[in-house]
């Protein structure tokens, strides 16, 4: 491992794949506060569905375990499968459920709008850490592939990533929630390699998760550059990455 002081990106790889929230995206959320499902509810009986804050908080709770239960089931018989599985559900799923328990059918469409304006409801704040538009600017200046691999769902960081100016940066984006997997998943590692011919040799994964990121880009043969930034995992390290940067605030 190289320690390095700065957050600075070696530039001889061909591809720079990344981890979007907490490598280039500083983001806060917080799904556990009573005013957010209170506010939540209200919007879900504008339409009909009535709950309580308190009732609609406990559902979404109960529809997503028992999804990600379900898929992860399902995730396991796969026969190349020979490892825990990671299930990704689809969010949008869940907030249209919500409406169907209380009797009540909404177009997609409208499901996907519900979702984020929870996600609305519960962001404190989504911005870039410091220099990181400069950082993919060098990358694609210099004639560099550059990816993104995130756990994330689509409805939530399309948008975030339209609002952000991020999408021109890359040339491939794969976002968790399509593949029904996420990292440190082989399977979504590999449809990114698949999707763009990606060489792993010549590859760097910049993320800052030890498990999801690291050790799941490590798997598939690519170099890693780790930073620990503000949302790491508590007491998350990658002593084994390619590159660590141990306090992370900024590219340079």
């Amino acid at each position: 491992m190289v320690e390095l002081k700065r957050a600075k990106l070696p530039m001889d790889y061909d591809v720079y794949v990344f981890d979007l929230y907490g490598t280039l995206v500083d983001i806060h959320t917080d799904e556990s506060a009573m005013a957010v499902w209170d506010k939540l509810s209200l919007f879900y009986g504008y339409y009909g569905a009535t709950y309580t804050g308190k009732a609609l908080k406990a559902a979404y709770g109960k529809l997503i375990r028992g999804k990600e239960k379900q898929l992860k089931s399902t995730l396991e018989k796969d026969p190349r499968y020979s490892h825990e599985a990671s299930p990704e559900i689809e969010i949008t799923d869940v907030f249209a459920e919500l409406f169907a328990a209380k009797g009540i059918s909404v177009e997609r469409e409208f499901a996907v709008y519900t979702g984020q304006f929870f996600r609305v409801l519960t962001t404190e704040y989504v911005r870039l850490y410091k220099g990181t538009r400069r950082m993919l600017e060098q990358l694609c200046e210099a004639g560099k592939k550059v990816y993104l691999l995130s756990n994330a769902q689509r409805i939530f960081t399309e948008y975030e990533m339209r609002k952000l100016d991020l999408i021109k940066y890359f040339d491939g984006i794969l976002i968790s929630s399509d593949y029904k997997t996420k990292k440190p998943d082989r399977r979504f590692f590999d449809a990114l390699i698949a999707t763009y011919d990606i060489v792993p040799d010549k590859t760097l994964f910049v993320g800052n998760d030890s498990r999801s990121d690291i050790k799941g880009a490590q798997a598939v043969g690519f170099d890693t550059f780790y930073v620990k930034s503000n949302i790491s995992p508590m007491g998350d390290m990658a002593e084994d990455a390619t590159y660590c940067v141990k306090d992370f605030t900024q590219w340079d």
